[in-house]
């Protein structure tokens, strides 16, 4: 698949992958950052943002229309960065093109399996009545009967666009996401990489538990782990300036 993706800056190529329900407008401000340094690519991944949709949804696949992407670009000695499931699918990737790579670094995800803990943003999602709504924060009222947190709220609603004159429409793919959960939930399959990896975790987060670092570093051996303080999983957004720090002190070496 073809995927949207934007650029900004120039120099040796960085690209940013999303997290679940995310897409590449929740990467911009720190796209404008790096692009005083790096040509950064933000991506939107299949059945997110203005990528297509479709039924075939897992992270080979994800990782395949990376790959394309990286092909079509001409990109290599890339340092490729990934969120949540963005980090999977870049894992994924690194398993199976690390000569493309430069250096991977992965932003609150592990390796592991993750029970389902998505309910509650499915159900928000599924309460908002699309046809009855005329303004947008129509929608968030429908949605806080099922989601407290603001913060997430507001990431959701970001996808929420007027697909014509008075009537919205949500840029993921919801009935795909919500059937392919056990697979994005799922392990990353086993494949030794070898590529420099930083893992910046939330210390606020459980995606990353002290014990699951030497499970990590078996599949990745040349790996780190940066913990951000006062941070929980969207570790880039609660804390965007520790963020940046671990992200470029780690890219520049």
């Amino acid at each position: 698949m073809k995927l949207h993706y934007r650029e900004l800056g120039e120099g040796k190529p960085l690209m940013i992958l999303h997290g679940l329900f995310g897409f590449s407008d929740n990467w911009q401000s720190h796209a404008k950052k790096l692009a005083e340094y790096y040509r950064v690519i933000l991506v939107d991944l299949r059945n997110h943002g203005h990528s297509d949709w479709s039924d075939d949804f897992s992270y080979e696949i994800m990782a395949s229309d990376v790959y394309e992407l990286c092909q079509d670009l001409d990109l290599e000695d890339l340092i490729l960065v990934g969120h949540s499931m963005g980090g999977k699918a870049a894992m994924q990737f690194a398993q199976k093109h690390e000569e493309l790579l430069d250096k991977l670094v992965i932003v609150d995800m592990g390796i592991k399996s993750y029970p389902m803990h998505h309910q509650h943003i499915l159900a928000g999602i599924h309460a908002v009545d699309l046809p009855s709504i005329k303004a947008r924060r129509q929608a968030e009222e429908q949605m806080s009967s099922h989601i407290e947190s603001e913060g997430i709220k507001q990431f959701l609603l970001k996808n929420l666009y007027w697909k014509e004159k008075g009537k919205l429409a949500w840029r993921m793919n919801t009935r795909v996401l919500e059937e392919k959960m056990p697979e994005i939930l799922g392990a990353l399959p086993e494949g030794e990489v070898l590529t420099p990896t930083l893992f910046i975790r939330g210390a606020l987060s459980n995606y990353i538990e002290d014990i699951d670092i030497p499970t990590i570093e078996e599949q990745f051996p040349d790996s780190e782990f940066e913990t951000i303080e006062n941070a929980g999983h969207w570790v880039h957004a609660e804390s965007p300036g520790d963020f940046l720090d671990a992200l470029l002190s780690f890219c520049v070496r």
